[in-house]
This record gives C-alpha cells, sequence and structure tokens, in this order.
C-alpha cells in the first residue's frame, strides 16, 4: 500500500522530538508499509537535502537505543522530502496538490501538528484545492480548541469537507501500550469484570504526574494550564477506560459509544462540590533530585503575575449503577516529586475480618503508565513460621505481599511506542485509539463549570514546592472521604 504523510510544522518540535522518532523505529520494525513518503512542510526555505541533514542532527538528542545508525537513516531519508509553504496562505496549496495527485498515492494522511487556530483553515484550503478526497485522512493533534465553542467550531469546520472517519483526534495516552493492555486487562480477561463495580470497590484514583516544568513551552502553558492540557483529554480519556461497560466488539465506533456514556455519567458540577472536590495549585521554587528549581512565575514565557495552575486535583463520580457512591480521583500537576502516571484500584476491606490485620492495608490494584509499565496486585497474606506462640493461628497478624508483573521484563522494552502504534493506525485507517469529536464535546462540557468558577474566583492558585506533591488541600480533599493518595498509604 502506496502512502503519502504530509506533515504539517514539519520542522517544529513535536515533528523532530516525536513524530520522526516513531515513524523511524516503525522504519526499523519493518511495519511502515513500503512505497511511502514523508513529506515535511513548513516555512523555511529547505530543499529535500537540506531537510534530511536537519532531521538527522535532531536524532543526536533522541534517546540512544532509539537513534539510527547512519546505514539506517541513508535509508530511511529516502522517504523524507520538504516542500515550504505558509499554511495562512491559499496559493501556497496548489503545489503540495500537483506533488500529491502525479503520485496518487493509496492514502494521504495530512498530520496538522500546528496551532489549533491553523486547524480550521488548513483543512478548508486542502479542500479548495481538491485535497479532502475519500483516501485522504487528517490528523489532528490535542488541544482541540480553548474551549467547548471553539472546540465545536473547530469540528463542524473540518466536518464541513471532511466526513468523521476521515478524521483523526490524536490523544497519545491512547496508544500507550500500558492503556492498550488496561483494555486487555478488563476485555480479555474474566479475572476482575465480577469485582469491577461499586460493592467491591472503594475508590478510584488516576494520577499523571511530572518532575519537569514547563521548559520552552512557557508562552503556550500560560493560556493553557494543567486542567486544559492534561484533565481535559489525557486523564478523562483514562477515566472513561477504567469506567466504561464492555463493548459488544472491538470495533471503533463501539469502543467510543461506551467511553460517551461515562462523559455524560459523570456527576455535574455544583457551587459547594467547585468549592470542595477541586483543587488547583501553582509550583514555587523548590528541589527537584538534589537540583534547586525556580518557580513557575520565574519560569520564561510565564507572566509575572500569572494565575495559570500547575497542578489540579479533583473528585467525581459516575452515576450510574455500576459505580454509584465510588469516588474518582483525579491527579496532575508539573514539578511534583516524580514523574509517575498510575491508576491505583482501592478494594473494599473485608466485610468480617478474622485476622489481625495492620491499618490501612486492604487489597489494591495498581496499574502502571509511567515510567514503569505494568501491574501490581497488592494482597494479605500469612507468613509462615515455625514457632510456637502463645497465640493461635487465627491470631498471627496478615502481612502485606504484592504480586508484580512488569510488561517490559514480561514483553521487552522494544514495543510498539506510543505515536508510533497511532501513526500506523491512521495509515491504515484504524480509529479505534482516536477520540471522535462527540466525546470531545462531551469533556469540555464537563470541565467548562471548573473554568468558569476559576475566572470569576480571583483566589490565587494553591502554592506548592517543587519537588512535592502538590498542595495540602489536595491531601485534605480526598482525606474527607476518609482515603489517602497511594504514596500516603
Amino acid at each position: 500500500m502506496s502512502f503519502d504523510l504530509v506533515l504539517f510544522g514539519g520542522t517544529g518540535d513535536l515533528a523532530w522530538r516525536k513524530l520522526m522518532p516513531a515513524l523511524f523505529q516503525a522504519f526499523r520494525h519493518g511495519s511502515l508499509p513500503e512505497g511511502g513518503r514523508i513529506i515535511g512542510v513548513g516555512r523555511d526555505d529547505h530543499s529535500d537535502d537540506q531537510y534530511r541533514s536537519l532531521i538527522q542532527s535532531r536524532f543526536d538528542q533522541v534517546e540512544l537505543s532509539k537513534r539510527p545508525s547512519a546505514d539506517e537513516f541513508n535509508r530511511f531519508a529516502q522517504l523524507l522530502h520538504f516542500v515550504r509553504m505558509d499554511l495562512s496562505q491559499p496559493d501556497d496549496y496548489p503545489h503540495l496538490a500537483h506533488m500529491l495527485k502525479s503520485r496518487n498515492a493509496d492514502t494521504v494522511v495530512m498530520y496538522v501538528a500546528t496551532a489549533p487556530s491553523l486547524f480550521t483553515s488548513v483543512c478548508e484550503h486542502l479542500a479548495a484545492v481538491g485535497l479532502n478526497t475519500p483516501n485522504t485522512r487528517v490528523v489532528l493533534e490535542k488541544p482541540l480548541g480553548h474551549d467547548l465553542a471553539s472546540n465545536r467550531a473547530i469540528n463542524e469546520a473540518v466536518r464541513r469537507v471532511l466526513s468523521e472517519d476521515q478524521i483523526f483526534r490524536i490523544d497519545h495516552y491512547l496508544g500507550k501500550p500500558s492503556v492498550q493492555n488496561l483494555f486487555a486487562l478488563r476485555f480479555g480477561n474474566s479475572l476482575f469484570e465480577p469485582l469491577w463495580r461499586r460493592e467491591t470497590i472503594a475508590n478510584i484514583q488516576i494520577t499523571i504526574a511530572e518532575d519537569i516544568g514547563v521548559e520552552k513551552r512557557g508562552a503556550f502553558y500560560d493560556t493553557t494550564g494543567a486542567l486544559r492540557d492534561m484533565v481535559q483529554n489525557h486523564a478523562l480519556q483514562l477515566l472513561c477506560a477504567i469506567g466504561m461497560e464492555p463493548p459488544i466488539n472491538a470495533h471503533a465506533d463501539a469502543i467510543r459509544d461506551e467511553k460517551l456514556k461515562v462523559l455524560r455519567s459523570l456527576a455535574p458540577w455544583t457551587a459547594q462540590t467547585l468549592s470542595q472536590h477541586v483543587v488547583r495549585g501553582q509550583y514555587t521554587a523548590g528541589t527537584i533530585a538534589g537540583t534547586p528549581q525556580v518557580g513557575y512565575r520565574n519560569e520564561a514565557g510565564v507572566s509575572s503575575n500569572s494565575s495559570t495552575e500547575t497542578f489540579v486535583a479533583l473528585r467525581t463520580e459516575i452515576l450510574n449503577w455500576r459505580w454509584a457512591g465510588v469516588p474518582f480521583y483525579i491527579r496532575t500537576g508539573k514539578r511534583l516529586a516524580g514523574r509517575d502516571a498510575h491508576i491505583v484500584v482501592n478494594f473494599r476491606p473485608t466485610p468480617h475480618p478474622i485476622f489481625p490485620t495492620p491499618a490501612g492495608c486492604a487489597n489494591r490494584l495498581v496499574i502502571n503508565l509511567q515510567p514503569k509499565d505494568g501491574l501490581e496486585l497488592h494482597l494479605l497474606a500469612h507468613g509462615s513460621s515455625n514457632r510456637l506462640t502463645p497465640t493461635g493461628w487465627g491470631q498471627q497478624p496478615l502481612s502485606p505481599v504484592q504480586l508484580d508483573l512488569d510488561f517490559d521484563t514480561r514483553f521487552g522494552t522494544e514495543r510498539v511506542g506510543a505515536y508510533e502504534r497511532l501513526l500506523l493506525d491512521v495509515i491504515a485507517g484504524h480509529l479505534n485509539l482516536f477520540v471522535r469529536s462527540d466525546e470531545q464535546e462531551a469533556a469540555w462540557r464537563w470541565v467548562e463549570p471548573i473554568l468558569a468558577s476559576w475566572q470569576t474566583d480571583h483566589k490565587e492558585p494553591r502554592p506548592y514546592a517543587a519537588g512535592t506533591w502538590g498542595p495540602s488541600a489536595s491531601s485534605a480533599m480526598i482525606a474527607r472521604d476518609g482515603f489517602c493518595w497511594g504514596e500516603e498509604s
């Protein structure tokens, strides 16, 4: 199958940091279909050879195991081409159209790795030169809009020139092997399904923690914040994967229908829950791994009096029969104590304990997403002893034990990465791991009351020192329900 992959923003940060390494890995693994071209698009006046040299120099910043040898890159480079374009100028599109139509590839992928403000005009200009044919697929990067209205406007504009099954709204968390294993855990095994409900689960916690700051994205992040950057998309997609009902099959729309039901079932916000169940924070100066870190307001590109949140913790519920009364906690932030993404499913204690049990110990399932990829099942067990004790066997306390499945150890570290998986799925036309427009709108509709409350509430985000787990109010929020975050247990 021949394909052309056109990368708008071909010299940008996402292109060289994520997309080109992912495409090279697909090439190295032999999974990239033969007969393909990768066409970078940007304002710079590069020849094909100059573009290839630029991409090769960027590979020096990729982790060592994923860098190509000279021979590997020379072979991969034959796929790379460059077209100079100003995406805001309609007169620049006919040349691209001629280049693509003269080859007439089986599949044409337009990857729009640009500012969201260009999504609409790029799609309209492509349609104007006849590049919205049935074999065209368009990939849209997040954030898809700044709020519900802008998200809806982008989706409506794109759907005027493309059908829904030609639009691939990417959320790279859905491409992570660990998230795909989350679906496999739930719907490929019968072990947990009878327990996956309110009668046996006490609470569920989703944590996406980063130890880095805003890096070179200060100006962008200062107009975005953690709620838009992480909660509205990644965190809610994880919540859907945990909370959704089993789909009737593994087809894209069957899966996305069930995720949409979860989003529509999230408890609506009230003035009381907004004040009690949402915590926003902003990091101040601190230390991580012995290295001093500046506060958020001292980062490059950030306003000196910024009220943008770098941390969000919240509590919600799914209002249906399976989950009624079970709190779901979401927590995400920058400059936290570690880089760690995981989901903790805390089970209820036994209804009638007959053994002494250490305080705070209960069964839990930990689904590790990064940097470790695997499952931990925390149980209580009776330690063997050959010593006689004055107490009977039933009076000896149980001890916590852990069953640990490390997917990297079991399946190897050279598994398909998130962007590699998603790019291959786009070329193949598989929509299962992409987000439908009504999902996005439902997610925006749910977070908008939080954004609105922050606009009218003149309180500053709660400060937390870099290198900690966020504001103390986050721990207080979950403690009101009698629970604690995973690292506090």
